[in-house]
């Protein structure tokens, strides 16, 4: 449980690395000014301190529950991973991405892998937003699309790309490029383990990317293993 009350900006970053995102929303610093408690800030910059308080208390509010994604239907599962993981990886990597541009600038040169994680980073991003986009403008239309055909809501066509494996052979040579650039980011890291001098900047930067890594590993498990699989069979009754 995270202790607000007593706890500096900079000991609360340090003990749960993702009210980092709080802070930075709210102007905060948590790096080098982060030595004092977040209502000492909050009446600094004029804040209202029971709103950061409720944020970080979110925080801590974490859904852990397990589902059972084999049992859901293709429509649920779509939604579900486009709610989830799509939007996480969109509303997070502008986050990481000031974070590597900050580490690589200040200690490029005393740690030059920080460099190479920022712009392998970056290319993760371009390549995963262009992917999703392909995926929720094509791929998992179509995917629906079987879904309804199936509950006799619609009729079946035979999608302009021939049949659903083509996109999904592409999606998972892209899966497969994006997963051996995280990989090499978690070489470069140490197994984002950051070195005794680092800041808690570079300290949040290597825990936001194990985190991303982390959802990513899941992202592309519900979509490899049982969303496509799942649609692949259910469209060989219709072709």
């Amino acid at each position: 449980m995270l202790d607000i009350e007593n706890k500096t900006v900079a000991e609360l970053v340090t003990e749960n690395y993702k009210t980092a995102d709080v802070f930075k929303k709210n102007g905060i610093d948590f790096c080098c000014g982060g030595k004092v408690t977040v209502k000492t800030i909050c009446e600094k910059k004029n804040i209202g301190y029971e709103k950061i308080k409720l944020e970080l208390e979110a925080v801590e509010q974490t859904n852990d529950s397990s589902h059972d994604f084999k049992s859901w239907d293709l429509e649920r599962l779509v939604d579900y991973i486009i709610d989830v993981h799509h939007n996480y990886v969109t509303e997070n990597i502008p986050i990481i991405s000031q974070y590597a541009d900050k580490v690589a600038k200040v200690h490029g040169d005393a740690n030059p892998e920080v460099v190479q994680i920022n712009y392998l980073f970056r290319i993760i991003a371009d390549d995963l937003n262009r992917h999703m986009s392909k995926e929720e403008n094509i791929l998992f239309p179509y995917i629906k699309n079987l879904a309804q055909v199936e509950a006799e809501r619609v009729e079946f066509e035979l999608p302009h790309f021939g049949t659903v494996q083509n996109p999904i052979n592409m999606m998972e040579k892209e899966h497969d490029t994006v997963g051996n650039y995280g990989f090499k980011i978690a070489e470069l890291s140490n197994n984002y383990t950051p070195p005794a001098h680092a800041c808690n900047t570079y300290r949040v930067l290597f825990a936001k990317l194990k985190e991303f890594e982390e959802d990513l590993h899941q992202h592309i498990h519900l979509e490899n293993n049982i969303l496509f699989p799942r649609a692949t069979e259910l469209e060989k009754k219709y072709l």
